[in-house]
């Protein structure tokens, strides 16, 4: 009964809990699907997280294949857009991934300067370094948590041995305390991020990107997602979630989720400006799709001021039997190679 209340409430573009919970009890529609029964809204709400989260995709793909069947989308134009959804969660609470490389590198530096200091200790008491057979760490950016685990354990056994060594006593409580937590905490952290720029602390799948509705007027990034949705004669037809903040990244993985749903892409796919860029247009060549996208600087050269840029190589004069351009000062720039570079979505 609930899940055609909540349908129903989805096509009549009514997606909160206590508004639904009114239209059970004042629309006759809603009355009749819900057979005059009348949850309130916490019934509604816990019934679409917890029951309704499994079947969800489910429903989708079965109306889809419903309205497909019955000839109401046909597959020909798809047009794909983005928005940006504020995350339930605290925008104060950010890990920023630059922050948490630098600080990493602070600490094993720190690491490497103390067991450099324990060694230079152990000549002076003309003791063999073997003795203490430390770990080797190399290089600082090669110290991990685990090789940092086993130094600390070897710190700990030889102490045994010399239970009044104030120096290994001290970096032994350092590092239990300090050293080995911290970077524990950054190598968990940076396991969390991968590939991204940041995430929430009480959200730890959100990243922060900059919002349509800026209230504040400051720019501020907040913890968000990238849902990214395609349609067809106003039909929703597929929906992707991503933790990419720009557009232009996440066109391929979109269209690989809409080819895995139909067995196929769509007729012609069209997007605006912001999935503009060769790596998408090399992806849908490669597709053999017919698509209808600008690129990403169409709007700016189509101004007045970027036509009129003698810096823009696109204002020069290009000769095919030469391979040249001449720019406004007459000189003549000759073709000598050309350079690939891959983006971080394609390493």
């Amino acid at each position: 009964m609930l899940m055609k209340v909540i349908i129903y409430a989805y096509t009549q573009r009514i997606y909160s809990s206590r508004q639904i919970a009114k239209a059970v009890r004042e629309n006759i529609m809603f009355m009749w699907l819900a057979a005059r029964q009348r949850p309130d809204f916490r019934t509604i709400n816990r019934f679409r997280s917890e029951r309704m989260k499994d079947v969800l995709e489910t429903v989708f793909t079965s109306v889809l294949q419903l309205l497909i069947d019955e000839n109401y989308v046909k597959l020909d134009h798809y047009f794909v857009d983005g928005t940006k959804i504020e995350a339930n969660a605290n925008r104060y609470t950010f890990v920023w991934g630059k922050a948490v490389v630098k600080q990493k590198v602070k600490l094993q530096e720190k690491v490497q300067t103390l067991f450099a200091a324990i060694e230079e200790a152990e000549k002076q008491e003309d003791q063999a370094l073997n003795n203490l057979d430390l770990p080797e760490f190399g290089e600082a950016s090669a110290i991990t948590s685990e090789k940092l685990e086993q130094a600390v354990q070897q710190l700990e056994n030889k102490l045994q041995g010399k239970p009044k060594d104030k120096l290994l006593k001290k970096a032994v409580r350092l590092v239990r305390r300090d050293l080995l937590p911290r970077l524990q905490k950054y190598e968990g952290q940076q396991e969390t991020l991968r590939s991204r720029n940041s995430f929430s602390k009480t959200d730890t799948d959100a990243t922060f990107m900059r919002m349509k509705e800026d209230h504040m007027l400051n720019g501020q990034l907040k913890p968000g997602y990238n849902v990214q949705i395609g349609t067809e004669d106003q039909f929703i037809l597929a929906y992707s979630i991503h933790q990419r903040p720009t557009d232009t990244r996440c066109l391929q993985p979109h269209l690989d989720k809409v080819k895995a749903s139909f067995g196929q892409l769509p007729g012609t796919i069209i997007a605006d400006a912001g999935y503009g860029s060769e790596e998408n247009d090399a992806y849908l060549e490669s597709e053999e799709q017919r698509a209808l996208v600008k690129y990403n600087t169409y709007h700016k050269e189509n101004t007045k001021a970027w036509k009129q840029d003698i810096c823009k190589f696109e204002n020069w004069l290009y000769d095919e039997n030469e391979d040249a351009w001449t720019y406004a000062a007459g000189q003549k720039l000759l073709f000598r190679h050309e350079s690939r570079s891959n983006t971080e979505s394609r390493i």
